[in-house]
């Protein structure tokens, strides 16, 4: 928070709180929190009998198909006044067909989304982190106000050498 700012609404002025975590602790936070991702993925269900699902939907499509067929045929040699009510099932049964298909083929796309986004976010990381470096700065946790003072002076000093 800006001066400016606590002037106007009465706050009290911002501490500058600094602290250094050496390379060891920040290490042993790394580590820590490694540990916890690695117990949550163990807590993770693995997803089991994904093709089981793709069978099942491939039978209730083909049963779907098998009864339109059926029903096309029988409403061609009933009454026209009963042929109505027989269509109106048959497409009914063409309609649970498409919708058993459009469902096996999203579940592919999310799978194949999801395979997508895994492979980025993993290049993503290999990129940010290279196994060989080693990280030798030093951190600092400063407010706004000690940032925003940081960066005009090294702004004045650049614009001075200009």
């Amino acid at each position: 928070m800006t001066r400016r700012l606590e002037e106007l609404f009465d706050f009290p002025p911002s501490e500058d709180k600094e602290t250094v975590k050496t390379t060891q602790e920040t290490q042993a936070q790394l580590a820590s929190i490694d540990a916890t991702i690695d117990k949550i993925d163990a807590a993770l269900p693995t997803v089991r009998d994904l093709e089981t699902g793709d069978r099942e939907l491939d039978d209730l499509a083909a049963k779907a198909q098998e009864t339109f067929d059926d029903l096309m045929d029988l409403g061609m040699q009933v009454d026209s006044r009963y042929s109505s009510e027989i269509f109106a099932v048959a497409s009914t049964m063409l309609g649970h067909a498409l919708t058993a298909k459009t469902a096996k083929l999203n579940k592919k796309l999310k799978m194949v989304d999801l395979q997508l986004k895994k492979l980025k976010m993993d290049n993503d990381q290999a990129r940010a982190a290279p196994e060989d470096a080693v990280e030798t700065a030093h951190g600092h946790v400063l407010s706004r106000n000690d940032l925003l003072e940081r960066l005009i002076v090294s702004g004045g000093q650049n614009n001075n050498k200009a």
